[in-house]
């Protein structure tokens, strides 16, 4: 086959493995081919599994004979450094776990192994997952492939990165606080951050603030993370937030579109927006109109009384500080200064802590029914594209803001544990990639979805 190998989705490359028209082997080949020649630019992935090409043979094999052992039989996977992975070095983005090798796998990682896939290696994080760029002490700066003065984002910036460049077609992220769609915003990639509860936790790390920890699939289609999220979902008798429900229906992506109900905010809370932004949000809103959808914009600018950004801090300030002290306790100095700097912040009152518990509560209950009068919400997924590495402000229509703004709009349905993508959907004036966010009702991931491709089918993203 003369097209590139590692420009099919993972659903096409399933796809042809099964029909012998690609081998494992070849694919597998392929992307460490990939690895070999655009990492050392990216730095996206960190540790490559010693083991890949073994099992791409033996997966070739167990094909030969009539054995297929899943949807993405023989298609290479990447994994964020935050998941375990068995005899693999998971170091979590921190000299602390700098030698760590996990002696099983996370139910994530397990799940996309038991479908088939083969692990090609680990990804790029910030200390912890808790930054909103990507880059630690142990392995560096991951750079966007779009542009490798500019940051790929963060926490699952590594992943993004990764995919973009094609390195993988499909890997698993982490999201607490617009971890995955960021990234996914940033790099030019869909993320999706299922409900709350949809995707077990267990074995990703670290294991606090669990009630608004969601895992999920990022990939360059929409079709991939869809059937990501079918192979990720389900309960594991593990995680105590895991529900107990059927896995989600795949979207029968060939139907017309339903008359949803489309309710979209170009800016408000999220101020300031990016002019190319707003206007790819209201492309987004034109085209659900000539898909027969029902428009309407709203004003959700009562969210700025709910500070987001204030409540995951004194939340991250109250529980992650006192979860991490085990682990850091006079190893402090082995930090990334940027952690340092949020671990010596002033620990939140009672008061203080409880105040954001409300507010959360409130942004939770808004949300609600919003999602009530909606089937879906649209939005931007952050308010800036890509920008410069470790910036403290940013630049956003000529006006400095703090660079944690750039998770503004992400952060609420962290909180309300919505399920919510990005989605690839225009440049700027700069060639960098634009995502829009599409929110929807708690496990209605697969009307998202439909809607999602719909979209898709209305942007082509241009091959980097």
């Amino acid at each position: 086959m003369q097209t590139d190998i590692t420009s099919f989705d993972a659903t096409e490359l399933a796809h042809l493995i099964v029909t012998k028209q690609l081998s494992p082997v070849e694919v597998m080949k392929s992307h460490l081919e990939v690895i070999e020649k655009t990492n050392p630019q990216i730095n996206a992935l960190v540790t490559l599994a010693d083991n890949s090409m073994e099992k791409a043979r033996e997966s070739e094999i167990s094909l030969l004979k009539g054995n297929i052992r899943g949807p993405l039989h023989g298609v290479p996977f990447t994994v964020k450094d935050c998941f375990d992975t068995e005899g693999i070095l998971t170091t979590r983005g921190s000299k602390l776990f700098s030698n760590n090798i996990p002696s099983k796998n996370a139910t994530a990682v397990n799940r996309m192994l038991n479908s088939g896939a083969i692990i090609i290696g680990k990804s790029n994080m910030p200390e912890f997952a808790l930054w909103w760029e990507t880059g630690n002490l142990v392995f560096g700066t991951t750079n966007n492939p779009w542009d490798l003065t500019k940051t790929a984002g963060g926490s699952s910036g590594g992943e993004a990165a990764a995919i973009a460049s094609g390195m993988s077609p499909i890997g698993l992220g982490t999201d607490v606080g617009g971890s995955i769609r960021q990234p996914a915003h940033y790099c030019g990639i869909v993320g999706l951050k299922p409900t709350h509860g949809r995707i077990p936790l267990t074995g990703q790390w670290p294991e606090v603030l669990l009630r608004y920890f969601h895992v999920g699939p990022m990939a360059r289609t929409v079709r991939d993370v869809a059937l990501g999220l079918k192979i990720l979902s389900g309960r594991d008798g593990i995680d105590p937030y895991s529900v107990p429900l059927d896995k989600p229906e795949l979207p029968n992506f060939d139907l017309q579109l339903p008359k949803l109900k489309i309710g979209y905010c170009q800016e408000g809370p999220f101020e300031p927006v990016s002019k190319d932004i707003q206007s790819s949000v209201r492309e987004a809103a034109y085209q659900f109109a000539a898909l027969g959808c029902s428009v309407e914009e709203i004003d959700l600018s009562h969210w700025n009384s709910w500070p987001s950004q204030s409540i995951s801090m004194a939340f991250f300030l109250g529980e992650g500080a006192y979860y991490l002290d085990p682990f850091i306790k006079g190893k402090e100095k082995s930090l990334a200064p940027s952690m340092q700097q949020r671990l010596n912040q002033r620990t939140p009152t009672i008061h203080e802590y409880l105040e954001g518990y409300e507010h959360c509560e409130n942004l939770r209950k808004d949300i609600t029914s919003i999602m009530d009068k909606f089937d879906i919400l649209l939005c931007p997924t952050s308010p800036t594209t890509a920008h410069p590495h470790n910036q403290n402000k940013i630049s956003i229509n000529n006006q400095e803001v703090p660079g944690r703004n750039s998770l503004r709009a992400t952060i609420p349905f962290d909180l309300s544990g919505s399920p919510a993508l990005s989605l690839p959907f225009g440049l700027n004036n700069n060639g960098l990639p634009i995502g829009i966010q599409l929110v929807g009702r708690h496990f209605e991931e697969t009307k998202l979805l439909h809607a999602a491709s719909k979209l898709e089918t209305k942007y082509k993203s241009p091959k980097l």
